[in-house]
């Protein structure tokens, strides 16, 4: 069975979440390592838990004028 290393799945998503696609976490450790990297980067995102995981949806920085 091939185990994939948690960081490198997180450091993947982080990438993809900067490029503006949502991405689905459905481990507690990945999104645990995600919320972290999120905070960390002070990306805006919205959560959507569900029963198997979690969608996380990047949003739209608010420009001021």
């Amino acid at each position: 069975m091939l185990v994939m290393n948690q960081r490198r799945i997180r450091d993947e998503k982080i990438a993809q979440l900067k490029a503006g696609r949502t991405v689905y976490a459905e481990s507690g450790e990945l999104i645990r390592l995600m919320k972290r990297s999120i905070n960390r980067d002070n990306l805006h995102v919205h959560y959507d838990y569900t029963n198997i995981g979690c969608w996380i949806t990047p949003m739209p920085d608010k420009k001021s004028s």
